[in-house]
């Protein structure tokens, strides 16, 4: 059965995947998912994805990234914000600094998905996806 909120279970599956230290995980693909990866990606907090599968059932399949050797994951905490059920939307004056900078919020724009960093170089507000520290 697909989800809903493909966010969400985007971030839950790498919140469980990072809390029992697998390697990679796997995320059905849409567009919005795949610009979430790229923007994790981006900033660091994973290592890579690629898409696999063919027809319908694509996947993105997103390699985590831990520290050290104690494998302590990069990833502390996702949380979303905007759900389905209530949106929650931002101008750029607005736009939260998460953790006081330390993590990031993901932001869909009009011009894209991108970090509150990005969003506020642009000078452009939106609907913030989730925040990631």
């Amino acid at each position: 059965m697909a989800p809903n909120d493909t966010i969400s279970d985007m971030l839950t599956r790498i919140r469980n995947a990072c809390a029992v230290r697998h390697p990679t995980t796997q995320v059905p693909t849409t567009k919005m998912t795949r610009s979430i990866a790229q923007v994790l990606k981006e900033e660091g907090f994973i290592e890579g994805f690629e898409e696999t599968g063919e027809g319908v059932q694509k996947y993105l399949v997103l390699t985590l990234k831990y520290k050290d050797k104690n494998r302590q994951p990069i990833i502390n905490m996702l949380k979303r914000v905007s759900k389905p059920g209530l949106r929650v939307y931002s101008n750029c004056k607005d736009l939260p600094r998460v953790l006081g900078g330390i993590g990031i919020a993901i932001v869909s724009t009009s011009k894209g998905i991108m970090t509150d960093r990005e969003a506020r170089r642009q000078n452009v507000g939106g609907e913030i996806l989730c925040y990631i520290w």
